[in-house]
């Protein structure tokens, strides 16, 4: 039996269902979901094996006009998701019209390999207006096949993965058969800890945030983890401690449960704070956290 291989890239505009697709193919949570746009930020390779086939799935940070380095380093992921690509599945919702940078719908539309639309979250929306959609978008894009889903609720989405395994090369596998995602431990840890701060604090606060772990130790029993939070104002520091400390130890609490799921094992988890201003636009603090690489 032939054995399959290649790489599927998800991109669309943020908050489209990029990382709840991904993590319902891969069946683990290696991508960020929450209601905020602009939660991913890395390209995060999710690997999906069987006895003949290995699926690299990638997700990407969503399409935006860049305000400052860090989201133009965001963009150069999304620029490479282009580029390696056997199958692009290229994600919508219902009501949206096109990516808000045109260069990149300009791609989709002109792309060599197959390309799949997928109208998310349909489970909101009347059929009426999904035929709209769907006519809509084989109009704009003739070169893509269109398949309405629902990721959160599942829907479509096994028919999906699917097809997209017809669509894979033949070939050998890229990594390890046992192996899950390309990102190390530290990386998740760091994700778990963001994904505490978007959800529990408002504004600038959450996109003015990286995580740094500086310590993971890991023995029979339990992880030992100290992790700091860097923010570019004092302001901000003061707002992620919170009063007597109250805020930033619900942080802890949370991630603490969620890495303990993850990892399936006892985690002590130490947070810190500490104001490193500007890193958003400093390109040597930006190589630091793992963008403009």
């Amino acid at each position: 039996m032939s054995h399959k291989a290649g790489f599927v890239n998800i991109i669309g505009n943020p908050n489209v269902g990029k990382s709840t697709l991904m993590n319902a193919f891969v069946g683990e949570k290696l991508s960020i979901i929450t209601s905020k746009a602009q939660t991913t930020r890395h390209r995060i390779l999710g690997i999906v094996n069987g006895e003949d086939f290995q699926m690299v799935l990638s997700d990407t940070p969503g399409i935006i006009k860049p305000a400052y380095e860090l989201q133009s380093s965001m963009m150069d992921f999304v620029k490479s998701a282009f580029e390696d690509a056997d199958v692009l599945v290229y994600m919508v919702e219902i009501g949206e019209k096109a990516l808000k940078d045109e260069r990149f719908f300009e791609k989709i539309k002109n792309s060599t390999i197959p390309v799949l639309l997928l109208l998310n979250k349909i489970d909101i929306s009347e059929q009426g207006v999904l035929e709209e959609q769907v006519q809509y978008w084989q109009e704009l894009l003739p070169n893509a096949e269109i398949h309405p889903i629902s990721a959160l609720q599942n829907f479509n989405v096994t028919e999906v993965f699917h097809r997209i395994l017809e669509l894979l090369p033949v070939g050998p596998a890229y990594y390890p058969k046992d192996q899950l995602t390309d990102k190390p431990e530290r990386f998740f840890v760091n994700e778990t800890i963001r994904e505490k701060i978007l959800q529990f604090y408002k504004k600038e606060i959450p996109y003015a945030v990286e995580i740094d772990t500086e310590e993971f130790f890991e023995d029979e029993k339990i992880i030992r983890m100290r992790s700091v939070i860097m923010v570019e104002r004092d302001t901000q520091k003061g707002i992620i401690i919170g009063h007597k400390g109250a805020a930033l130890k619900r942080v802890g609490i949370e991630a603490r449960k969620d890495l303990e799921k993850f990892f399936d094992k006892q985690v002590h988890l130490e947070l810190y704070v500490k104001v490193n201003k500007n890193w958003r636009n400093d390109p040597n603090q930006l190589k630091r956290f793992g963008y403009n690489n």
